[in-house]
């Protein structure tokens, strides 16, 4: 008998049993996987680029080992030789199953690229960046009153611009002789000087006057997800926005798991920073190859990361933001050389700027949204959240403000859901349910018809129909709550009880059948009881979250919501809060925010001031840490229920009528998961 191993691939967390001798290509293909290949498994095109990963993974229960993969062959080295491969790549058509895996499939693998759902938002900005540029008229050299070249400009920068104290690196020292004499001793500099430093320093010089641009980077380093902004600093212009999936995955899907392999893996912790390095690199030529400029004229960076995020980027071990009482190694802005963090692809004197964290679960994520929201500055009581794989709360008004993060887990990105996948052109991203025929009409990223139009399946020939995002899976369950098909504990009813073919028995339990191409070898997009527990936990993780901060404030409602990052650009209010993902409140009072992460980290590069009120303001906020809040499990058991156990919506009520259905109930002879359930309690 053939000994069978586990193959997990990351990022889509899809999951397999493959025979000893599989090559890593067929299993991605048997499982639906967006591994791309040309030349049909040969080893010559190289579109089949998989990345292993060894060690322990808790989290995907599996246990790599060094020989979990066939040796290295002639083919790759072949490959490597003439055209070169990162180290620790594999060719997925070559490398064969010898035992249990994590396999992350790299951006440049899959045939669907990443559609980025963290787009920078408008926004009037007040220009005062770190970094400018300085035209100045510096005395030539004279015998009788020898001085340097770097002394003389000084002077100028003195003279001209009220400049003092500037230093300049080897890099730029090089490079101000001839820049001097060729512009005529007329030379212009970028000059960097952060709020808190005494001298400024010279990133860079150009001969004569140079009106060319000068560039930074906002980065909204994500679990699941890196957001970047190329702006210009001269005038705050986003030039381009793109993104990549946060190759850390493969070490674990959400945040404690990444600790864990850290605990667990000797020298994991340099491996998940390497990982996400070597990505922001790779994002850097990515964004200034799209905005057509050299990435050397890139001179400035601001980060905003989860604590956990924080650490690993700059090279800190987060073993102890796994365990009480979360500390830090720093909760303080950072100013850094971006060289300092391996950070290679822009110009080699850039620097980097990293927001303050608030707290050892509240990062520097939670305080750019905070930058970019100002609840401080709120006449009424608003809630701002943040989600993600974690999700950052603030609440409050003029006279305080509250945060907290909250665990919701990868399941609002897609991850741990059996038909889920990224945001990509052919996934599902909206969909509506029919209560009465219970037929699903759905869009797809890439096609603005519905499904149910003319035109459809032409539209989406290109991208097929691959999969559902996180926007899609948010959706559909509230849909089929509205539709009858799914009662308030979060059972999904059998055909009999819901009148409807598409809910199909899968094992104990059932299904809800969205799309079905198999007839044809495409895919079947269900959404499963396990879908719905994993969307129940996410929103349940959310709300006790937001549940604590109104208790700690004292109120039972709220007078605004803020949905931001990828979730509040994309999902409907109204399916928000038939989840129960947040309070209830008049739909007209919640609004989104757009990526405000990102637009904090864009503030904070292009204005130097706002750096300042960051710092302050986050001394101001109160911390709430839910992982050791009593009453924080209440409020999450009762979350558990569509939309709520106890909390009444009666603002939801005035929109939405919720079926009042129960398929956890005695007799009758249809096959539904929820009474053996009850049974099995």
């Amino acid at each position: 008998m053939t000994d069978t191993h586990l193959v997990v691939f990351t990022p889509s967390g899809k999951r397999g049993q493959f025979e000893t001798g599989t090559p890593i290509l067929t299993a991605a293909r048997q499982l639906g996987v967006d591994l791309d290949s040309v030349c049909g498994g040969r080893g010559i095109c190289s579109k089949c680029q998989i990345t292993p990963s060894f060690g322990e993974f808790p989290k995907h229960g599996v246990t790599a080992e060094p020989d979990a993969l066939s040796d290295w062959n002639a083919v790759e080295q072949r490959y490597k030789d003439k055209r070169g491969m990162i180290d620790g790549r594999r060719l997925g058509c070559q490398a064969t199953v010898q035992g249990d895996i994590v396999v992350d499939v790299p951006p440049e693998s899959q045939v669907h690229k990443q559609v980025v759902r963290k787009a920078a938002s408008d926004r009037v900005m007040t220009m005062d960046p770190a970094t400018k540029l300085y035209f100045v008229k510096v005395q030539e050299p004279d015998m009788h009153e020898p001085s340097g070249d770097l002394e003389r400009l000084a002077a100028a920068l003195k003279a001209e611009w009220d400049v003092a104290d500037v230093a300049a690196s080897l890099s730029v020292l090089s490079k101000l002789q001839p820049a001097l004499r060729k512009g005529g001793w007329e030379v212009t500099v970028a000059l960097h000087k952060g709020h808190r430093d005494t001298q400024s320093r010279i990133l860079d010089v150009w001969p004569g006057y140079y009106d060319g641009g000068i560039y930074g980077m906002a980065i909204d380093l994500g679990s699941t997800t890196i957001a970047a902004h190329l702006c210009d600093l001269r005038d705050g212009s986003v030039l381009a926005s793109s993104g990549v999936m946060n190759p850390q995955i493969r070490f674990g899907e959400d945040l404690m798991s990444r600790v864990s392999y850290a605990m667990m893996n000797p020298g994991g912790d340099q491996d998940m920073t390497s990982a996400v390095r070597e990505a922001i690199n790779g994002l850097t030529h990515t964004i200034a190859t799209e905005a057509l400029i050299d990435p050397n004229l890139i001179f400035e960076t601001v980060f905003v990361c989860n604590p956990v995020m924080h650490h690993l980027l700059l090279g800190i071990d987060p073993v102890e933001l796994g365990q009480a009482p979360f500390a830090l190694t720093t909760s303080e802005s950072l100013s850094l050389d971006a060289r300092d963090l391996g950070l290679t692809a822009m110009n080699q004197t850039a620097r980097v700027f990293v927001l303050p964290c608030i707290a050892g679960h509240v990062g520097a994520d939670a305080a750019a949204v905070a930058l970019s929201e100002q609840p401080g500055q709120s006449d009424d009581l608003v809630l701002i959240v943040d989600v993600g794989t974690n999700a950052e709360i603030l609440l409050g008004n003029r006279d305080r403000v509250l945060a907290c993060s909250s665990p919701t887990g990868p399941a609002f990105e897609g991850a741990q859901i059996s038909s889920g996948q990224r945001a990509a052109p052919g996934a599902i991203e909206r969909i509506e349910i029919d209560p009465v025929t219970k037929e699903p009409r759905f869009q797809v990223i890439g096609s603005q018809l519905w499904s149910d139009e003319d035109g459809f399946m032409e539209s989406t020939q290109a991208s097929g129909i691959t999969g559902i995002c996180g926007s899609g899976i948010i959706e559909a369950v509230a849909e089929m709550r509205m539709a009858g098909l799914l009662d308030p504990s979060g059972l999904i009813g059998s055909a009999d009880q819901t009148g409807t073919w598409r809910c199909i028995p899968e094992g104990r339990t059932n299904a809800y059948v969205i799309y079905d191409a198999s007839e044809t070898g495409g895919p079947k997009i269900t959404v499963t009881q396990g879908d719905i527990r994993a969307i129940q936990l996410a929103k349940s993780a959310l709300y006790a979250g937001a549940r604590l901060l109104m208790d700690d404030m004292g109120v039972e409602t709220v007078d605004r919501v803020v949905l931001a990052g990828a979730f509040g650009a994309h999902i409907s209010s109204k399916h928000a809060m038939v989840l129960g993902m947040i309070p209830d409140a008049p739909l007209s009072a919640v609004s989104s925010a757009g990526n405000a992460a990102g637009t904090g980290a864009r503030i904070a590069l292009c204005n130097i001031g706002s750096r300042k009120d960051i710092e302050r303001t986050v001394r101001e906020i109160t911390k709430v840490e839910t992982a050791i809040e009593p009453k924080f499990q209440e409020h999450f058991v009762n979350a558990n229920a569509l939309p709520h156990a106890t909390d009444p919506f009666p603002e939801l009520s005035k929109i939405v009528s919720l079926p009042d259905v129960s398929f956890n109930t005695k007799g009758g002879d249809s096959d539904t998961g929820g009474r053996r359930r009850r049974r099995r309690a």
